[in-house]
């Protein structure tokens, strides 16, 4: 009874854990359906889950209860039960803007919201600025002495400045301040003298000063501005924030009002200091500053040597919390730092200043008129449960500062305000109250009035929830009735708690509904008390999930015609549609006509169609006459009108004139043609008159509902009494000719005698002359570069006037009449191509001749438009293609015109119309609308050609463009003849009329071809690699054009077209056209028949001696994707005897037969051998056979079973069903099984053994859990063994579950983790066969606590917090959160917790800034994957007690950077620090921390000893590297240990000697199944190391800060004892630029474009490959590209150049297969070519064995890259020689042969040494000796391998002396403070750095961490491998063991 007890409640448990399961699957199926998490939940959780949710409490109801509202209905719930919520919003005060107030001014001014969960409201928002108002204006100037002209000029114009502030408004103030730099060192000169007067006539030094408080009175402004003088100080940067600062908090001392615009004027030619930048900050001397206001009576600020410079983000903080806007007026010297400065700011202005300021009062008023214009929205105070967003009045997001908002004009925006539905991973109604309410503030930046919107989350609750029956009826007084729903009582189950939880809900029989035969219809699961959990929730549903909700019906292919949800097996469709598939619309809105009625009245509307009755005419789709659809109303009616009026016309005969549709009527007199739909006139041809009708479309209210055709009766013809003049006009004209013939003979035979007379006649007009000015050209084909001949054509004479000539070019004339191809006539209707040329009226331009920019698209659709409307005249006439635009040189006047080339298609036969119409359309200047010169033209055949060209006045000579028709049949000899055949305008005779053109065609030199007339592509390969051969006769270089044509196949619907040229050199045989294939559009592939789609290319004008050959044209077919092969084993197992070896095992092949395809088979569990071999099917091929022959194998032939495994198969195929087949080996003679009778309860196998269960199927139902279910099968098992493992680890490591049903559940397993299962029987004789292993994967889980917290700290108030990836990441990280929370001695908070989220999981680090001083934080860390948020990782930490970074680290890059001190509204605010602004100290110019220093990080470790011993650092930069990072305290006995952690394989043991103790950790190991990616980013490290020796004192303290990141790494010692102690140091502001200069590289000259970004390979073909970059940074404008290949291993370095700076790639064709290649890019601006970006790449693919260069057709191939050699790690041996070590490459480029290093001075000099290191070892190292100090050297290593030469890995190093007793010359003011520390006496050591690093290629993304311990010249090195993980608690540590599984 007590068992029966148990089972019951371990029953209860396993099915309320199995719904909560099924819950859970439900939700993560309809993430898209926030109701769908609240489906268990009450009526409340659902109205508060999203506004859309509504819950249906009918007690009746069977669908999901809570769901979107038209689910519910459409559920069957009735719209009056339905329970939802709503929103509301009212504007409580608006009132409207008054303009004649000039103040700033808002409209409403107080409104109310109470929004649902993820509802939005949008307000209409009007803003008023006045066009003058209040205005206070503040000028801060810089008066560093560098400003003297500068201030002289400011002087000058004082009395302009107030004029221009008078301009800018009517209420006006001015005021003046100055600044200069903390007057401290560095930053200034502390010597006496220079602090009285650090330059003739100049002020003390000062940080800043009020010198002009804000007034009205302008002439008090200009005097006082006259008594300035100018000042000075030491470094470049300046302190322009103090002064900022000071200005903006300082509101009473300078001056600002209430109501007004306040700008300041901030005016400099230097850069800037900032928070932490400054070496007295980095040194711990400066705190942090109040942000308060410290102005004496005199206006100075008095704690600039007591506190630091702002931050940036304190900066934007404070002016916009004061409404004040910046005006940057900035030189070019500092320009780009204020721009980016400018970015952060919502609204400012940056201006360029001239050197001496002389352009300050243009600048400013530009700057007041643009930020006049501009307007930047905030909301203030905003609850975090709600997001704003600014909208312009089109509903457009609109970013700050960009409402283009006029002055003196009323604005208008809308502000959206929603409520989200989650916050912080948690609900937004469980909430605290302040995060989902409060007062928000709604203005303009500069405004003080703003709109007050009282903002409120509602979350409801329902009124159902208070009126429960207990102990319902419908519940079976089994459990409560709330809101509909049973909510059972202990012990009871089911929706009615009907189901007792007892061996009776086992029952799977009540899953079955009618006429099922399986349990919840095979789709689900079937839990307790007969509840189904459908498998896919999305697709299945209802009580049995007996309806699939893509089994609607469907319209025109798609569910619903996507107009409505397929619910419960019927379309519910959405509003304003129905039908059974929701095919048509509930409006007539589709058949109204183009008056306004249904279907013109003639049809009726049925399912948004018209239906039409039948009609003799043509009809629209609204039932109207279409005769637009033929020729056009007018053309389409002419011939029933003329022939029913007139009876004349091709309709004149009765019969045909009856069959008219329509009837015509008479009128006198015609409507206006704006009356009626169209007016129409023709001429009869009978009579010659023109008749006119009218097209009178028919009104709603007529009676007639039919179109009108009125006919005016009277015709118009001419006036008969003219024709009498007609006889006389030809008289005339007779006898005109007559006297022009004798004029020209008269001319002719006299002209010698009476020249003088001839000038006067007409006809001959000073005897001016054209003509060709040769007779003859001789032409070899083999040297023709062009398909034309420019010839030139001159004119003799008087050289004023225009002459305009013909010509006509014929081919071939050389032929006789008789010659065989003269006598075959050509097709009159065969269609040809005619090359046009016309010259436009429009100058040339370059873009013109690119055809790819925008002019020159632009140009070529007006051409193709006017073109092609000209041209439809002719018939046949095809659109113009192939148009491309040139000029002439020898063209006269006209030569800087553009020359439009073109191509029509249209029949041979109407080349004279085509003649005719150009020169007519000529003449006219236009062809349409398109302008044209006339003069000029040509038409061409392939056989003749004619045109014209002018001569201009003054023009003595112009080309003729002649096509020289080049054919492959030409004559080996051939003749064309160039005729001038007339001058149709102007007066010059035509002298040298003819000129012969001779070619001469020799013997080909290649011959191009296609391989096959035909290939076919799958649309699934994407593109269509077209081999293009040429055949070598001669050697020489020849080109061929090639070009697609549609056939079935369509342009940008089936493929992409393409034509070009290709050039083959000497000896290339072979290039390869790529044409994309494009994907078949949803509508396609479900709607149209799908035809074979083909497309040609086709070859064309071979040029430099070649022709074409055997396939000049090859057709290329697109196949869908074809089905794939299926492979499998004939039989399940196959029986053999010992005696029969050789065993043969078959495979079959069925379905896509007629493809090659593959499959690779292995055996598995042999005795003795282990096979593996492929199997090739030829096309055709259906059974292939695998022959095991085990006398080929030592050892006696053993009765054994064998397993045969089919996998991999080729992309074509897949493996069936039967992927594995047993092999059993017997003693004796074959064995045969016994029959089923025999046997009956025993196995079907000889001895009983037991076959395999069949049918395992396993599914994860949890991050731990899998349930397995399978098919017992034959025989009578005593039970069953599960095996499973980790996927990857060895099977006979497996776990074995016995279970007695044929189902089991595999539990506490690893989440997100693969694993291979497999099943076998067994009894009494033993385990029978496994089934196939099967494969499953848990589902995510929660992440653990992140790695490692350590800590940067850069000084008192600023750290640097990064953390390690979770050691169970338990899926795909996603985000981190920050929390950091001040805290007390006892742990607890004392202020508010800040919170930041950092979207990137690859950022694990973030820069706090203004943190308060000396107050101990609490940090915590957590990651979140798609399942959720994971626990905290914390520490403790007092940044006061900490030693702050080495002054020479620069910011990590991409860190984001929050400030400790901003309100709530800031939690989201996150910079970057490669965007924060860099000025070194000591600097002569400005510096910028950009992109390109972004990568370089430095490892700086300072030992400064007292007594003057020598120092040596060695600095270093290799690439890539990931580093290390610890912190240790010696004194106290506490020590703090972080690494990375990471996963691999095996164990480890740490040892750790501090302080004389050993530390130990154990890592145990287990494999993970992970989802991981490297890039090898261009990863820059750098590292100084010290070598000292002396004696020293007990050591008083050690201490140690690091920080790791993946981009670089930075570390900082230093050293502590006693009291703290100032060293002195020389020329430290010196060395510092020098270091940085040497790591960072020499700078870039300013306009110089940077490093292109982001090198990006894709591969097109197994030779082609597409290479993208990102554009860099540049201050100039861009003027192209460079793109650079060759051979890893050497050869010619081929150049690409892109002169368009818009395009950032490139496709480069022809690369050879499995070739390494070097690509290096490059930008170009005006100011020279930047850096390059180099990459290396690697396509694979299968090759043809007969030639190794060239890919197999077809083949699939892949991109890979090899990688360089391991980082470089530098040792200092001596102060002239080093040792250099190295990684082994672990992606080479072939066998490793050895490496070759090369070392050369970084910045020139000296010669380049060249070493050769031979050998294959994991770690190589070189000793390099003959070095110079302080001098860097840049090293490459570069793996030498069996296919040359890999990448090379980069260093850079230098070792530096520093000689302790070089003193400051400063000995009372120490530039640099450090910590003092004593080592013990006795030690004389030489001490190393350890060097840790992370190669993105390691195994498993292991960490190597190699250790260099040297000691009295013994040298021991240690490799370990190791995962740590720690946690820090104030001073103390806490080590946790970890154990993995291996």
């Amino acid at each position: 009874m007590q068992l029966r007890k148990e089972m019951g409640r371990w029953t209860l448990h396993l099915s309320a854990g199995l719904w909560l399961l099924a819950v859970l699957l439900t939700c993560s199926c309809a993430q898209d359906n926030p109701c769908y998490a609240v489906r268990a939940g009450t009526c409340s959780d659902c109205l508060q889950a999203w506004k859309d949710c509504a819950y249906c409490p009918e007690e009746t109801f069977k669908g999901p209860r809570c769901d979107l509202y038209e689910n519910i209905i459409a559920h069957g719930c009735s719209a009056a039960a339905a329970i939802t919520a709503e929103g509301s919003m009212t504007i409580e005060r608006k009132q409207r803007i008054d303009m004649k107030l000039q103040q700033s001014q808002v409209s409403p001014q107080q409104v109310r919201m109470s929004l649902l969960p993820g509802e939005e409201r949008e307000v209409d928002v009007e803003v008023f600025a006045p066009t003058k108002g209040p205005l206070d204006l503040y000028i801060l100037m810089d008066f560093s002495n560098s400003m003297v002209d500068d201030l002289n000029n400011l002087k000058r114009m004082g009395t302009q400045l107030a004029n221009l502030v008078k301009d800018l408004s009517d209420d006006y103030t001015i005021g003046f301040g100055k600044f200069v730099d903390k007057v401290v060192e560095p930053q200034t000169d502390m010597r006496p003298s220079k602090l009285k007067e650090p330059w003739p006539n100049s002020d003390p030094p000062f940080a800043f000063q009020n010198v002009i408080k804000l007034t009205s009175d302008a002439s008090f402004f200009d005097s006082e501005l006259q008594k300035e003088k100018i000042s000075g100080n030491l470094d470049a940067p300046e302190g322009g924030f103090d002064a900022i600062l000071q200005a903006a908090v300082c509101g009473d001392q300078i001056g600002w009002r209430g109501n007004s615009t306040h700008l300041l004027v901030f005016s400099t030619e230097s850069s800037f200091h900032y928070e932490a930048d400054g070496i007295n900050v980095l040194s711990g001397i400066l705190a942090r500053n109040d942000e308060g206001c410290h102005l004496d009576a005199e206006g100075k600020y008095t704690k600039d040597t007591q506190q630091d410079y702002p931050s940036i983000p304190t900066l934007v903080r404070l002016l916009g919390k004061h409404n004040i806007i910046p005006i940057f007026a900035v030189t070019d010297h500092s320009y780009t730092y204020y721009e980016k400065l400018r970015d952060y700011f919502p609204i400012a202005e940056i201006g360029r200043l001239q050197e001496d300021s002389s352009n300050i009062l243009t600048l400013m008023r530009a700057a007041v008129e643009s930020i006049r214009g501009k307007m930047s929205i905030r909301a203030e105070d905003k609850p975090k449960a709600f997001v704003t967003n600014f909208l312009d009045t089109r509903g457009r997001v609109v970013q700050y500062g960009a409402f283009d908002f006029k002055p003196g004009a009323i604005g208008n925006f809308k502000m959206k305000l929603s409520a989200q539905q989650m916050v912080g991973g948690k609900p937004v109604c469980q909430q605290e109250l302040p995060g989902k309410q409060g007062l928000i503030r709604v203005k303009p930046t500069t405004f003080n009035a703003a709109v007050n919107v009282d903002a409120t989350v509602l979350c409801p609750t329902c009124e159902c929830e208070k009126f429960a029956i207990p102990a319902a009826a419908k519940c079976h007084g089994n459990g409560d009735l709330v809101c509909g729903r049973c909510h059972c009582h202990p012990g009871w189950l089911g929706n009615l708690c009907n189901c007792s939880a007892s061996s009776a809900a086992q029952d799977t029989s009540r899953c079955l509904g009618p006429g099922m035969t399986d349990p919840c219809s095979g789709r689900g699961d079937c839990l307790e008390c007969g509840t189904c959990v459908c498998y896919k929730p999305d697709q299945f549903e209802g009580e049995y999930c007996q309806y699939d909700r893509t089994d609607c019906k469907r319209y025109g292919g798609f569910l619903c015609n996507d107009r409505g949800s397929c619910i419960r097996g019927r379309c519910a469709c959405n509003e304003g549609w129905m039908g059974d598939a929701c095919e048509c619309p509930n409006s007539n809105a589709t058949c109204l006509d183009s008056k306004g009625g249904i279907c013109n009245g003639r049809g009726e509307c049925v399912c948004g169609l018209c239906k039409c009755p039948e009609s003799d005419i043509a009809l629209t789709s609204t039932c109207g006459p279409n005769f637009e659809a033929q020729v056009g109303i007018c053309e389409g009616t002419r011939a029933c009108v003329q022939c029913q009026a007139w009876k004349t016309g091709e309709n004149k005969d009765k019969k045909e004139c009856d069959k008219c549709p329509f009837k015509i009527v008479w009128v006198d007199e015609l409507k206006e043609e704006k009356d009626v739909l169209r007016s129409c006139s023709f001429r009869d041809e009978e009579d010659d008159c023109t008749y006119h009708y009218h097209v009178e479309d028919w009104k709603p209210d007529s009676k007639v509902k039919e179109m009108q055709f009125q006919v005016l009766k009277k015709k118009d013809c001419p006036p008969a009494s003219l024709l009498w003049l007609l006889p006389l006009l030809l008289f005339l004209l007779l006898l005109l000719a007559l006297l022009l013939l004798c004029c020209w003979k008269y001319c002719a035979c006299c002209k010698t005698c009476f020249q003088s007379c001839l000038a006067l006649l007409p006809c001959c007009k000073g005897g001016r002359m054209v003509g060709f000015k040769e007779d003859e050209y001789l032409l070899r084909q083999s040297l023709l570069t062009s398909d034309h001949l420019d010839t030139p054509m001159v004119r003799t004479g008087p050289p004023k006037g225009t002459d305009v000539v013909r010509w006509k070019v014929t081919d071939n004339v050389h032929r006789s009449p008789n010659h065989p191809q003269a006598l075959t006539k050509p097709n009159p209707k065969e269609t040809i191509q005619f090359p046009i040329s016309l010259r436009l009226n429009r100058l040339f331009t370059e873009n013109l001749s690119r055809p790819e920019t925008r002019d020159a698209e632009q140009l070529r659709h007006e051409v193709a438009d006017n073109l092609n409307e000209v041209y439809k005249q002719i018939p046949g006439a095809q659109k113009v293609q192939k148009t491309s635009f040139r000029k002439q040189k020898n063209a006269g006047k006209r030569q800087d015109f553009a020359i439009v080339d073109t191509v029509l298609s249209a029949p041979r036969s109407s080349y004279p119309d085509i003649v005719k119409l150009t020169q007519k359309n000529v003449q006219s200047g236009n062809l349409n609308d398109l302008k044209v010169v006339p003069g000029y033209y040509t038409v061409a055949t392939d056989r003749e050609a004619a045109g014209a060209i002018e001569f201009q006045e003054g023009v003595g000579s112009v080309d003729v463009h002649v096509p020289l028709f080049a054919k492959e049949e030409d004559d080996d000899k051939k003749q064309l003849l160039v005729e001038a055949t007339d001058v149709p305008l102007g007066i010059a005779e035509i002298g040298k009329r003819f000129v012969n053109i001779t070619i001469i065609k020799e013997h080909a030199t290649g011959i191009f071809s296609f391989l096959q007339p035909a290939y076919t592509y799958s649309r699934g390969d994407g593109v269509a690699h077209i081999p293009i051969s040429k055949e070598i006769l001669e050697e020489g270089s020849s080109q061929v054009t090639y070009r697609t044509r549609d056939i079935t196949a369509k342009d940008k619907k089936d493929y992409v077209a393409v034509e070009g040229d290709l050039t083959f050199g000497p000896e290339e045989t072979q290039k390869i056209v790529p044409v994309r294939l494009l994907e078949l559009s949803e509508k396609d592939g479900l709607l149209t028949d799908k035809q074979v789609r083909q497309f040609a290319i086709d070859l064309s004008n071979p040029r430099q001696g070649a022709k074409l050959g055997r396939y000049p044209r090859t057709t290329v077919t697109i196949a869908d994707e074809p089905d794939p092969s299926v492979m499998m084993f004939k039989k399940g197992s196959h029986n053999f005897s010992t005696s029969e070896a050789p065993y043969t095992i078959p495979v079959v092949r069925t379905r896509n037969q007629d493809i090659p395809a593959t499959v690779k088979w292995r055996t598995k569990k042999a005795q003795r051998f282990e096979l593996s071999d492929i199997l090739k099917f030829s096309p055709g091929e259906t059974e292939k056979n695998i022959v095991i022959d085990p006398r080929a194998h030592p050892g006696p032939i053993q009765p054994e079973t064998i397993q045969l495994e089919l996998f991999d198969p080729s992309i074509n195929a897949t493996v069936g069903e039967r992927k594995t087949t047993l092999v059993n080996v017997a003693d004796g003679p074959h064995y045969k099984p016994l029959e089923m009778e025999q046997v009956q309860n025993k196995s079907s196998m000889k001895g009983g053994r037991l076959l395999s269960p069949t049918n395992l199927k396993a599914k994860a139902t949890g991050p731990r859990n899998i349930r397995l279910n399978w098919d017992a099968g034959s025989g009578n098992p005593a039970g069953y063994k599960v095996k499973y493992w980790i996927y990857g680890d060895p099977e006979k490591d497996a776990k074995v579950l016995d279970v007695k049903t044929p189902q089991a559940e595999l539990t506490g397993l690893y989440p997100y983790c693969d694993y291979e299962m497999r099943v076998c029987s067994y009894n009494a004789l033993g385990d029978g066969s496994d089934t196939d292993m099967v494969t499953c994967q848990t589902l995510e889980d929660a992440p653990g606590e992140p790695g490692r917290l350590a800590f940067n700290v850069i000084s008192p108030t600023v750290t640097q917090v990064s953390w390690g990836e979770p050691a169970e990441t338990n899926g795909n990280i996603t985000a981190y959160e920050v929390i950091y929370t001040p805290i007390d001695d006892e742990q607890k908070a004392v202020g508010p917790a800040k919170k930041v989220k950092i979207d990137n999981p690859k950022k694990r680090m973030l820069l706090i800034e203004n943190l308060q001083r000396a107050q101990t934080y609490q940090y915590k860390v957590r990651a979140m994957n798609s399942i959720g948020w994971g626990p905290f990782k914390d520490a403790t930490i007092n940044l006061a007690s900490q030693p702050t970074r080495p002054m020479s680290i620069p910011i990590i890059p991409d860190v984001p950077i929050v400030d400790a001190e901003a309100g709530d509204e800031y939690d989201g605010y996150l910079m970057y620090s490669n965007e924060v602004l860099r000025s070194p100290t000591g600097s002569k110019t400005p510096s910028v921390s950009g992109d390109d220093y972004a990568t370089n990080g430095k490892w700086e470790q300072n030992f400064l000893f007292p007594g003057g011993s020598a120092t040596r650092n060695l600095s270093s930069s290799s690439s890539p590297m990931s580093t290390m990072g610890s912190n240790y305290k010696g004194a106290g006995g506490s020590f703090v240990t972080d690494t990375n952690t990471t996963y691999m394989s095996g164990g480890s043991r740490r040892t750790d000697m501090i302080r004389g103790g050993m530390h130990s950790s154990e890592v145990i190991m287990r494999k993970r199944s992970e989802n991981r990616s490297y890039m090898d980013e261009n990863i820059r490290d750098s590292i100084v190391m010290g070598d000292v020796s002396g004696n020293f004192s007990d050591i008083g303290g050690f201490g140690y800060a690091g920080m790791q990141s993946s981009s670089q790494s930075q570390f900082g010692y230093s050293l502590s004892g006693g009291p703290r102690a100032r060293t002195e140091s020389s020329d430290v502001n010196d060395a510092l630029y020098n270091l940085d200069r040497v790591l960072y590289d020499a700078r870039l000259s300013p306009g110089v474009p940077d490093t292109p970004s982001r090198l990006v390979f894709s591969a097109l073909g197994p030779t082609a490959l597409k290479v993208s970059w990102q554009e860099p940074r540049c201050d100039r404008e861009l003027q192209g590209y460079c793109v650079l290949y060759q051979l890893l291993n050497g050869g010619k370095m081929n150049t690409i150049n892109v002169t368009n700076p818009g395009e950032n790639s490139v496709i480069i064709q022809d690369l050879l297969p499995n070739q390494s290649y070097l690509f290096k890019v490059k930008a170009k601006s005006q100011e020279g070519w930047g850096p390059e970006r180099e990459g290396v790449i690697t396509i694979e693919s299968a090759v043809d064995p007969n030639s190794p260069l060239s890919p197999m057709p077809g083949s699939p191939f892949t991109l890979s890259t090899p990688s360089a050699p391991g980082p470089l790690v530098f040792t200092a041996l001596s102060p002239d020689s080093l040792q250099l070590s190295w990684e082994k490459p672990r992606k080479p480029n072939g066998d490793i042969l050895g490496y070759v290093v090369t070392c050369e001075q970084l910045h020139g000099g000296g010669d380049v040494r060249s070493f050769e290191v031979n050998g294959d070892t994991a770690e190589t190292s070189l000793t390099v000796p003959n070095l110079t100090e302080n001098i860097p050297y840049k090293f490459k290593v570069q793996a030498r391998t069996t296919q040359g030469f890999g990448p090379e890995r980069e260093g850079i190093i230098t070792i530096e002396s520093q000689d302790g007793s070089s003193l400051s010359q400063f000995n009372s003011q120490s530039m640099l403070s450090r910590e003092v520390f004593q080592m013990p006496t006795e030690v004389s050591t030489r001490m190393n750095v350890s060097h840790t690093m992370m190669d993105p290629f390691f195994s498993d993304g292991a960490m190597m961490t190699t250790q260099h311990t040297e000691t009295s010249g013994m040298v021991t090195r240690q490799v370990t491998k190791e995962v740590v993980q720690r946690s820090v608690m104030g001073g103390a540590t806490v080590t946790k063991k970890m154990f993995y599984e291996s």
